[in-house]
């Protein structure tokens, strides 16, 4: 009976995608240049349109089920743009571009599960070198020199789940809380295991249940309008553990070694993402710092840090 009232959400999710419910719309945007003007390396832009939908307002155990669409790009470069030469490549050049569906299930106990299906695919075909070369030539930057180099084609078919559950919810006050998370992928492209707490620290008003909350995408509900007048103003901060199993923007595709620069990855590395959310009635904004160990193994690469910024209004 469990997994029925599980499955129902689920199937009505991808069902009703097109339905009279309310929607969101919106961007992500990374790039490291939110961090830095000095550095513009390693994972170097990222960019996601997403819409989401409410696909069921739940029962005694689920508060609701958005359903979720998304497409974007990643781009990654060495050490420098300025490339030309092959040595100084400290990590491949690589864009990956894909496109996303998914269902994400939120419970009365705040608990989320989400579940992912996505196709993409690295190499030049991801349109990441074009778009590089482009921004550069447009805003004046230094000349991008060496994705002759990148990895090759690869098919990206990739599953996903993220999960979080909240924790001392007795012990915390209500302007903070804490969570228990964990993620995982599997595919052709990025295979690997995340886990990690991740605390919110309200500035002024209660905390909002997550089922409610922009944390993790939640502030659609049956009734809603752009007139609301709901608030939200919190920083959080997230922690986590990396175990990463296979990553093709590294060690290039599964099914071929004829990429000309490729890595073997270092397994375990630390994440760390801290940051502010915002919510003012249609409106949904954040950004974040974010920090990734070191991902591969050579003597040269580091660590890097990037910004994230998250825009959404709902229909």
């Amino acid at each position: 009976m469990r997994n029925k009232r599980l499955l129902l959400p689920l199937l009505l999710c991808f069902g009703s995608l097109f339905a009279q419910k309310p929607k969101e719309i919106g961007l992500i945007s990374d790039n490291d240049l939110y961090t830095s003007f000095k550095h513009d390396r390693y994972y170097t832009n990222g960019i996601e349109f997403f819409y989401r939908y409410l696909a069921y307002t739940g029962d005694e155990k689920v508060a609701k089920v958005i359903g979720e669409v998304k497409a974007g790009q990643y781009m990654y470069n060495p050490q420098s743009v300025k490339a030309e030469d092959i040595n100084v490549h400290d990590r491949p050049f690589a864009g990956y571009l894909f496109a996303q569906a998914g269902a994400n299930v939120f419970y009365k106990s705040e608990s989320v599960l989400k579940l992912n299906f996505e196709l993409g695919i690295v190499g030049k075909e991801s349109l990441a070198e074009a778009f590089q070369k482009g921004l550069h030539n447009v805003f004046n930057y230094p000349k991008v020199r060496g994705w002759e180099y990148q990895i090759h084609t690869t098919l990206g078919v990739q599953v996903g789940a993220f999960y979080s559950h909240k924790v001392l919810a007795k012990q915390l006050h209500e302007k903070v809380d804490l969570h228990i998370l964990a993620k995982a992928k599997a595919g052709t492209i990025f295979t690997g295991i995340t886990a990690g707490p991740m605390m919110r620290i309200s500035f002024k008003r209660p905390l909002k249940p997550v089922y409610d909350s922009t944390l993790y995408g939640a502030t659609l509900s049956e009734g809603s309008t752009c007139g609301d007048q709901t608030r939200e103003f919190f920083l959080f901060i997230s922690p986590k553990v990396n175990y990463q199993i296979y990553d093709a923007t590294i060690q290039g595709s599964l099914f071929n070694d004829d990429s000309p620069v490729t890595f073997p990855l270092i397994p375990w590395r630390f994440e760390a993402e801290t940051g502010v959310m915002y919510r003012k009635n249609s409106w949904n904004l954040s950004f974040s710092f974010n920090y990734q160990g070191k991902e591969l193994t050579n003597n040269v690469i580091q660590g890097f840090y990037y910004g994230r910024i998250g825009v959404g209004y709902l229909l």
